[in-house]
């Protein structure tokens, strides 16, 4: 077995550009939502005429749906993180996809009615009044967000009780500000989901990857914590927590 500080060096310097979580391989797991949303997401590029991929990350997700099948004949994706920028550029575009830097905050650099369909996984936040806005009437938008208290065993390990991000990201609240930008809910379903971390490298590249999880977290900040679980996992097995995930469909409304 390698050491704490074996594991720990090995976890810093790997590179956690882009969204592939494959170097976690044999060292973490999670369940998938039983929906299957890369797949829906093909289906619906399909039948889409100009389609529209909201904080893409690298660009992965999307790419997969295109390769499923989905091709609409207009394409475009935006991403605000620059080495996340390059990468879906040169993943997206050998595909026929335009990818964008944007901020990620209001208003998105399309004009209105742009799309007929808008998607996303895992926004950091949907902006749900530009979503609408540059949606065509009777387009939709079809995503698979966070939900409520998602990881929050690891992430209430290092930052104590979080009583008030418990309450936030819950499907309830945001299918009804959807609703409030002119959006008609047609699909709405949400999952708890079992993770395994299985050595404190695993712990690492995650936090370092998954930046919100832990704002500013580095080893040299949580060394003891991480040291602690790293003794906890050695003798009980794999640190276990539940992520949080849920669909949602809507469509905007025809005048």
């Amino acid at each position: 077995m390698r050491t704490f500080e074996e594991l720990i060096a090995e976890a810093e310097a790997v590179s956690v550009d882009g969204w592939d979580f494959s170097w976690l391989e044999g060292r973490a797991t999670e369940e998938r939502p039983s929906w299957g949303y890369q797949r829906l997401l093909a289906g619906r590029l399909g039948t889409a005429t100009a389609a529209l991929d909201i904080q893409t990350g690298g660009g992965e997700v999307l790419a997969g749906a295109m390769r499923l099948g989905g091709r609409p004949p207009v394409l475009a994706a935006t991403e605000s993180w620059p080495p996340n920028v390059a990468r879906a550029t040169h993943l997206l575009h050998p595909l026929g996809a335009v990818v964008v830097a944007d901020p990620d905050e209001p208003p998105l650099p399309f004009a209105d009615g742009a799309f007929d369909l808008v998607s996303s996984r895992h926004p950091v936040r949907a902006w749900w009044t530009e979503i609408a806005r540059v949606l065509s009437p009777g387009g939709t938008y079809f995503a698979q967000h966070v939900g409520p208290a998602s990881a929050f065993e690891l992430v209430e390990y290092f930052l104590g009780p979080q009583p008030e991000a418990r309450e936030g990201r819950r499907p309830e609240r945001e299918s009804a500000e959807a609703r409030e930008a002119g959006l008609d809910l047609v699909d709405l379903r949400s999952e708890r989901l079992r993770m395994e971390f299985r050595d404190i490298g695993a712990v690492v590249y995650f936090l370092r990857k998954v930046i919100w999880m832990v704002p500013g977290f580095t080893v040299d900040a949580y060394r003891d914590r991480l040291r602690e679980l790293d003794a906890r996992i050695r003798a009980e097995g794999p640190f276990v927590a539940h992520s949080a995930r849920f669909l949602i469909e809507a469509r905007k409304q025809v005048d």
